[in-house]
């Protein structure tokens, strides 16, 4: 109540809510160094702890009070939430008691994350179902995360992924009960008359030749209750825009599967409609027929006009088809889709092989089409052949995805069935994905091949980074029906960001170079875990970045030996164009001598275009930090401004000379340093603590320092344990 008096007067609020995290959470923030709103974590973790009953609200006198509500109070100040478990989260927000907490999330909520998901039943999918409905396809969630699912229920993820690519069936029985979905989409009353009144006739005729359990009427209070969850105000900017990727651009069900002229109608109409939505469920099963002769008349060459045309089977482990079940239409939104149709854009090459048979099929256009968000990130979540065909699927139209992670996911050989979705999308005049980061344990091709392969399929990515610990496939033995990408030529592409981590693979420039000379735009490039095959090797990289990237600002080493390149690490220190250099553990002075520690000093002395030099885990000790104070001496024309010497066995009393050191140079120059921050991480400064902290004092009087209290005992216990 307090907060907007004490703005106006031009006050800090943020010692008061640090305060009180004290006093209600009773925990130690993580990361509090880096907390620059207290007001926001403060809010943002009591909703969640009392979300989740972590947070005994009566345990405080100031909170235990009838006329207040924790969750709708905290809820407009809450930008990102996690549900886990048993996504009891999802359960409570979903109820209708919270429907006022759902509106204030719709219009704050931008990220939303799944931890440690476990099985669920139908009931928690139906309230999961209103959840993400209301916040993604009517809100303005524009991330979704997930993390750690070792077992994950299929039916559910792909629920998730489904929704957060904007489809939702259009034969689900939530669709017409949604306020939003009936002012953005439904067409004007008269027409929803007409077609009302033919449907009650279409009904009428149908009912003595089928027998339909059909739709049940659902009782008031559970129509007013879905209406109270998924219909709100018409005030917020975000609820005001219709769904995006209006439902004119996909045909209706009866469109013809060969690319007939038949009527085209907008998705909502149809589904927004109890009645008419009946009537649609009656002709289902005849209009399944149809459409499975018609695939197996039309041969196995699909018209290209069908690309986009893809089919979803239900994983099921019956043989009923979704158009011929007459199981309650909730069940409908949560099954598992999978591609089945020639016209996908899953090819089914080597390891995306396509599994037919009995399962009901499921037009992807025929669903309805809702706001999609822009950030998909999966970490440490294994997918199946059936899931990774859903995801290729998903993503071939997914023009609003922006940010792709796959992290931890036991691709192997599925990775062709992603690039597969990439290569569709990748045809989307308003596609707008620039960053795709793929990691995992095991790489099912060399790194550099991947590589190529991603950029054929998908040049206007921004942003790449592939990264694998362990190597799976032997160089030369491709997967079958798989070609080589080394043979395929990259377009011009517009990349500006390269990150590999090599799993231990040798690095041959003579792969590199190609994907280099595709991206004239490349600015930032990270090599990580590479070997050298040979000692010119480094040499002939330096000589392609120099012919092919002129725009390249940042270049990254680690974990790569360079202990015996010393000439060619001289070269890049004095490279006019790079403004940032990082040699992380690379050995650098493993068996160098004191001249070679003074001609790095001297190169960097006389850079004046280099701004960071990042050295951390090169065992600089001591004596080569205080010598590195050197670089900023009187008669240097270094700008350098950050220094990283995190994990260099630094000492306090070394810390302490260099800080002497580095103030009488500074005094020499008449305190003009361009010199603003220095990284002290995992160095041995709990051994001496008072001259630590003398050390630390005098050093932020001249930059920024950042270190942590890191335990230099403990840390050298594991790893001798480890040995």
């Amino acid at each position: 109540r307090a907060e907007g008096a004490a703005r106006r007067a031009g006050l800090s609020t943020q010692p008061i809510w640090r305060q009180l995290w004290d006093d209600v959470m009773k925990t130690r923030p993580p990361n509090s160094e880096n907390i620059t709103c207290w007001r926001k974590k403060f809010l943002e973790t009591f909703f969640s702890n009392v979300l989740h009953g972590v947070l005994d609200v009566s345990s405080d006198w100031r909170l235990n009070d009838h006329h207040f509500s924790p969750l709708l109070h905290s809820s407009p100040h809450v930008s990102q939430l996690t549900l886990c478990n048993m996504l009891q989260g999802a359960v409570e927000l979903a109820a209708e008691h919270n429907h006022k907490v759902l509106e204030n999330l719709a219009g704050s909520l931008h990220v939303l994350k799944f931890q440690h998901l476990l099985s669920s039943d139908q009931s928690i999918r139906r309230s999961l179902v209103l959840l993400l409905h209301r916040l993604i396809h009517h809100g303005s969630v524009s991330q979704v995360s997930m993390y750690s699912w070792p077992v994950p229920d299929t039916v559910l993820l792909v629920l998730i992924l489904s929704m957060s690519a904007g489809f939702w069936r259009s034969g689900n029985a939530l669709a017409y009960q949604c306020g939003l979905c009936r002012e953005d989409r439904a067409p004007s009353q008269e027409l929803v008359q007409e077609r009302a009144e033919s449907g009650r006739d279409a009904e009428r005729e149908g009912s003595s030749g089928e027998n339909q359990k059909g739709f049940p009427e659902a009782s008031v209070e559970a129509d007013a209750h879905l209406n109270s969850v998924l219909s709100v105000p018409r005030s917020s900017p975000l609820q005001n825009q219709p769904c995006e990727e209006a439902s004119s651009e996909g045909p209706c069900d009866h469109t013809s599967i060969q690319g007939g002229s038949s009527p085209r109608c907008g998705s909502g109409q149809l589904s927004c409609h109890p009645v008419l939505r009946k009537t649609r469920r009656r002709l289902k099963p005849a209009v399944g027929r149809k459409r499975r002769c018609l695939r197996r008349s039309r041969g196995p060459y699909a018209d290209p006009e069908d690309l986009y045309d893809f089919v979803f089977t239900v994983a099921r482990e019956g043989n009923s088809g979704l158009l011929d079940k007459t199981s309650s239409t909730e069940d409908e939104n949560t099954e598992n889709w999978t591609s089945s149709s020639p016209g996908s854009p899953c090819t089914g090459r080597a390891g995306c092989k396509k599994r037919g048979g009995p399962a009901g099929i499921f037009s992807l256009k025929a669903a309805q089409r809702f706001r999609s968000v822009s950030t998909l990130e999966l970490f440490s979540i294994p997918l199946t052949g059936e899931t990774c065909r859903t995801l290729s699927n998903l993503l071939s139209s997914w023009v609003s995805l922006e940010n792709l992670v796959l992290s931890y996911n036991g691709l192997d050989a599925n990775i062709c069935c992603i690039l597969s979705g990439l290569r569709a999308l990748s045809r989307h005049p308003g596609c707008r994905l620039r960053v795709l980061r793929v990691s995992d344990v095991f790489s099912h091709m060399p790194c550099m091949e991947l590589v190529r392969c991603i950029l054929s399929a998908f040049p206007q990515l921004h942003t790449l980074s592939v990264s694998f610990d362990l190597k799976n496939q032997p160089e030369g033995n491709r997967p079958e029906g798989n070609p080589s990408c080394s043979e395929v030529e990259i377009p011009e592409s517009c990349l500006e960001q390269l990150e590999i981590r090599f799993p231990r693979e040798p690095l041959h420039t003579t792969f590199l170079q190609p994907v280099l000379k595709a991206s004239k735009s490349l600015q930032q490039l990270s090599l990580d875990s590479a070997t050298l095959p040979c000692s010119q090797e480094l040499g002939l990289l330096l000589e392609a970045l120099k012919e092919c990237t002129p725009n390249l600002k940042k270049l990254s080493f680690h974990d790569v030996n360079l202990a015996e390149h010393q000439k060619e690490v001289l070269l890049l220190l004095q490279d006019p164009i790079l403004q940032e250099i990082t040699f992380s553990f690379c050995r650098l002075f493993e068996s160098s001598t004191a001249e070679f520690l003074s001609e790095i000093i001297n190169t960097v002395k006389r850079n004046s275009s280099l701004k960071s030099l990042k050295l951390p885990g090169n065992r600089l000790g001591n004596h080569r930090l205080v010598a590195l104070a050197d670089i900023f001496s009187e008669d240097s024309s270094s700008s350098l401004c950050q220094l990283d010497v995190s994990s260099n066995c630094i000492k306090p009393d070394g810390l302490l000379e260099f800080t002497k050191k580095l103030e009488g140079h500074i005094q020499q120059r008449g305190g003009q340093i361009q010199f603003t921050h220095l990284r002290l991480f995992q160095n041995w400064l709990d051994q001496d603590a008072e001259t630590a902290q003398e050390a630390l004092r005098r050093l932020k009087a001249v930059c920024s320092v950042v270190n942590d209290s890191w335990d230099s005992s403990q840390a050298f216990a594991d790893y001798i344990s480890v040995m």
